[in-house]
């Protein structure tokens, strides 16, 4: 087992104008040497021995040891969640309310720990893990606690819904807990069992859900968890005793659930990529759009689904919008994910940093005019890349057109309403879109034109769980979050 003390003031390696006053908290973060799996309640040890190693992609070191789920142990999973679904489905509303309502309190008091876990396994800013996911996870569980005892309202015309049974759920490496509470949740909530399969770069934080569900005594095998890679998922995928399947994760691979399900009685629901546009006119807030794009694209080191990675400038704010964004750029500090004032932590990954740095040279190659920020030396051990944006970007560039999946920006123009309407429906994706205007009729007439299935208006990534999320063409089935969420879990 090793440990972890962290009091946010991480300064060791920054250079004195990024010091700043430690704080008086410090949390003891524990991390098992070696992991099992989570089934029928209790963590046991995987039917193989197959393992791998989860690494924090800041220090490239070893976390930890987990196990690689087989066949066998896909057996085992549902069968427990089989199980349970007997018990679990005719549980009073209000007593399953009970055990969500538990959960997410007890998520609030160990958000710390929880937030610190999720930056190491993951990569993301201590910021973001502490103030936007972990909120989140717990907003999730209370939100759907409400549900519980009144789901006949959730799907209209439908006086006695019913659960669907085991649900598969096969979540991504970027928001780890978060999409585990965005899926778990409802799916509690509206009596099924689940089966769920975090990203094998980012099992931790999935695996310390468990021992929460365990401290708020959910039923044994009500929630079962299962670690490996892609081969993992496709078992459970495939597994005849699983009645509903819910992925989030790239069009790719989303395209492979929806044949293997085909011709089945399996419900699906996919959550899948996106290259989603952020659109700023002439007359909106110009200091408050290029905070918006900010957030849009260097939020989570662009590992962001609906990341608005095509920026659309009327093209008489084009250079002095550019100007303040390039300034803005440079002033994001890349670094340790644990210390406070980080602003673009790690890449997840050595695979996907080498997937973006291809696509850094492509636009090079395709003529783009390529801006990144921060002088200061990266690291020397795990993976970096720096802010970027592109200028100069033509429609059919690659960086234009395909997903990165990384802190890439390309910057495109437009001269009428009209030719930006075009251009931002221009892509296979339809996840999500920005409108930057002072006028409201003007955001009414584009969103009602736009083919995306959340949009936002002066603002971007933005997420209730009261609000549905999800997309259109090739970002996706289904919705999840919200009044639809319920409803894809509901027979």
């Amino acid at each position: 087992m090793s440990r972890i003390d962290h009091s946010s003031s991480q300064t060791d390696s920054m250079n004195s104008e990024w010091e700043y006053a430690p704080a008086p908290e410090t949390t003891e973060v524990n991390i098992e040497s070696r992991y099992g799996l989570f089934v029928g309640g209790r963590f046991i040890a995987s039917k193989g021995r197959r393992r791998f190693d989860t690494i924090n992609p800041a220090t490239e070191i070893s976390l930890s040891s987990i196990s690689e789920s087989n066949e066998k142990d896909i057996d085992a999973a549902v069968a427990s969640a089989r199980k349970a679904f007997r018990g679990w489905s005719r549980t009073k509303p209000i007593e399953r309310a009970k055990y969500l309502y538990r959960i997410a309190r007890r998520i609030q008091e160990r958000a710390r720990e929880l937030a610190i876990l999720e930056s190491m396994d993951g990569g993301k800013p201590i910021r973001e893990s502490r103030d936007v996911d972990i909120p989140l996870v717990a907003q999730h569980f209370f939100h759907h606690a409400g549900w519980c005892d009144k789901l006949q309202y959730a799907i209209p015309g439908h006086h006695d819904p019913r659960p669907l049974g085991v649900c598969a759920q096969v979540i991504p490496w970027n928001f780890p807990l978060l999409m585990a509470a965005w899926k778990i949740a409802p799916a509690l909530a509206c009596g099924n069992t689940v089966v769920l399969k975090p990203a094998e770069t980012t099992s931790l934080t999935a695996l310390r859900l468990a021992e929460i569900f365990q401290e708020c005594e959910l039923p044994e095998g009500v929630v079962n968890i299962v670690t490996g890679a892609g081969e993992t998922g496709r078992l459970l995928v495939e597994h005849r005793g699983v009645n509903k399947v819910a992925f989030t994760g790239s069009t790719e691979v989303g395209k492979m659930i929806a044949r293997s399900c085909a011709g089945t009685s399996k419900r699906v629901t996919l959550e899948l990529g996106g290259k989603s546009p952020n659109i700023v006119f002439a007359d909106a807030a110009i200091d408050q759009a290029v905070e918006g794009v900010v957030s849009a694209i260097w939020f989570n080191q662009g590992h962001v689904c609906c990341a608005g990675s095509r920026l659309f400038l009327e093209e008489s704010i084009h250079d002095e919008f550019v100007r303040r964004l390039e300034h803005r750029m440079r002033k994001l500090r890349v670094g340790d994910p644990l210390d406070k004032n980080t602003d673009v932590g790690a890449i997840n990954s050595g695979e996907q940093l080498e997937k973006i740095n291809s696509y850094l040279q492509h636009g090079v190659d395709e003529g783009a005019t390529m801006t990144q920020c921060c002088e200061r030396d990266l690291p020397e051990n795990g993976f970096w890349c720096r802010p970027t944006f592109f200028t100069e970007v033509q429609p059919s560039a690659k960086i234009a057109r395909e997903e990165i999946f990384g802190p890439v920006l390309s910057v495109m123009t437009f001269r009428t309403p009209e030719e930006a309407i075009q251009r931002a429906n221009d892509s296979p994706y339809g996840l999500s879109a920005g409108i930057w205007t002072d006028k409201g009729s003007k955001v009414f007439e584009i969103a009602s034109r736009m083919k995306a299935g959340v949009i936002w208006c002066n603002t971007f990534n933005k997420f209730d769980a009261a609000s549905p999320f999800g997309g259109y063409k090739e970002s996706g089935w289904g919705r999840e979050g919200g009044r639809h969420g319920l409803a894809a879990y509901l027979a």
